[in-house]
């Protein structure tokens, strides 16, 4: 079932109010470890000890660089959770919004130009934009 332009472009306003809505957001992810200290006679050492833990850890990777924090349990970690939550939900609500304004993009109709001087200041422009790639005799 196609959608008309209209029902499409209230779809897309509907999308742009959710993306409103989503606050504050980090990127990132948080992991949780259970690491062994090493020492022989730890309990950690022995067969089937998960190690110790849980530790919290905050991740992301920004413009190429890696960023690391411990997080403490309770507010602090909570508060991170809710932050990467949310910005997942706004990767998620872009990739919705470019979609749909495909599909408005292809339902767009696509202005005639009947003049002929229209035409040709249009061919002017449009050499001047992406030069060097008229072929030329």
């Amino acid at each position: 079932m196609q959608n008309t332009l209209s029902e499409l472009e209230g779809a897309r306003a509907q999308l742009f109010r959710q993306l409103q809505e989503v606050g504050d957001f980090r990127r990132g992810t948080i992991s949780v470890l259970y690491r062994k200290c090493g020492k022989n006679n730890c309990a950690c050492a022995h067969e089937g000890h998960p190690g110790h833990g849980p530790q919290y850890l905050w991740n992301a990777t920004i413009n190429g660089k890696s960023y690391a924090k411990n997080l403490k349990p309770g507010p602090e970690m909570e508060k991170y959770r809710q932050e990467t939550d949310a910005h997942r939900r706004f990767v998620q609500l872009g990739m919705e919004i470019v979609a749909l304004n495909e599909q408005i993009c292809a339902l767009r109709p696509i202005p005639v130009v009947t003049e002929a001087h229209e035409l040709a200041e249009l061919k002017k422009k449009l050499q001047q934009r992406f030069p060097g790639r008229s072929i030329r005799k």
